[in-house]
């Protein structure tokens, strides 16, 4: 198992209790493998003292794992409390009879716990771990390029550099936006919110599904038509998404005559009053 390296990076101390508490983590010593072994079979008795003290050595570790999920949504303080629960977790479950480091084994439940966190807390809609992990190698891999052709990569030169299909590399990029509060303020100089820049819908959100409702429903009334009396009134109405036409635009259609477009038209609405009319009856008698 590869050993955890620390990496030399930017840490963002914009808050003072972030600042103490990166300052006290430096000082604690690190342990000996022996220690470590000492410690973890303390642990595997009940020892709460020695497992307090390995999580404590290994602080810094969490550091600087969290640091490279940074500009994610969660803060850097917020990114390393989840770290250290992933860390609590992992030095419950080690065993070092396997032969390696602790920090080794401890690696994969800190961005475990930093994953996790950053699924559940940054989003309205959660995204599982997977498609988490693959949209943060691609963006990795945009940077990377970018560093690289000193421009925006195309989508085709991201999945080639990852070797995966251009369309998965869209798919997951449409993922990844994020939802929106529209009390968001989006001009802090004048405090302006996004409703208030947002044009009004047109139609609500009910009027749209009654509307789809009736649509379906007209479709399914038309059936009772001929052919030729569905399709000229679907023409004529703008039904089925067609663009409403005249009747002498349809006549050139079928090549009829103005006025067998007018009686095919007239026809077949008064068979949908009819079966309208009926089907009022038959509810009335009920």
């Amino acid at each position: 198992m590869r050993e955890l390296k620390i990496d030399c990076s930017i840490t963002v101390r914009d808050i003072e209790s972030l600042n103490i508490y990166l300052n006290e983590v430096g000082k604690i010593p690190l342990l000996t493998m022996e220690e470590e072994i000492l410690l973890t079979t303390k642990i595997r008795s009940g020892d709460q003292l020695a497992l307090d003290r390995l999580v404590r050595t290994n602080l810094r570790f969490v550091i600087s794992v969290a640091k490279k999920y940074q500009h994610r949504g969660l803060s850097l303080g917020d990114l390393i409390n989840e770290g250290n629960l992933g860390l609590i977790k992992a030095a419950s479950r080690f065993d070092d009879t396997k032969g390696f480091r602790f920090i080794s084994f401890a690696v994969w439940w800190i961005r475990q716990a930093i994953m996790l966190a950053i699924s559940q807390q940054t989003r309205v809609i959660r995204l599982p771990l997977n498609l988490i992990n693959s949209i943060s190698k691609i963006n990795i891999t945009i940077s990377s390029l970018e560093q690289r052709l000193e421009r925006r990569p195309t989508m085709d030169e991201i999945a080639g550099e990852m070797d995966v299909e251009p369309q998965k590399v869209t798919i997951y990029l449409e993922k990844v936006r994020k939802c929106m509060s529209l009390d968001e303020v989006i001009k802090p100089d004048f405090g302006s919110t996004l409703m208030e820049v947002t044009p009004a819908r047109e139609y609500s959100a009910d009027h749209l599904l009654i509307q789809d409702s009736d649509r379906i429903e007209a479709c399914q009334l038309l059936k009772i038509l001929s052919k030729r009396e569905e399709k000229v009134l679907s023409l004529f109405f703008g039904l089925k998404g067609m663009q409403p036409l005249s009747l002498d635009d349809i006549a050139l259609l079928f090549k009829l005559s103005r006025e067998r477009i007018r009686q095919l038209k007239d026809g077949g609405i008064k068979k949908l009053r009819l079966k309208l009319r009926s089907e009022k009856k038959f509810k009335e008698s009920i």
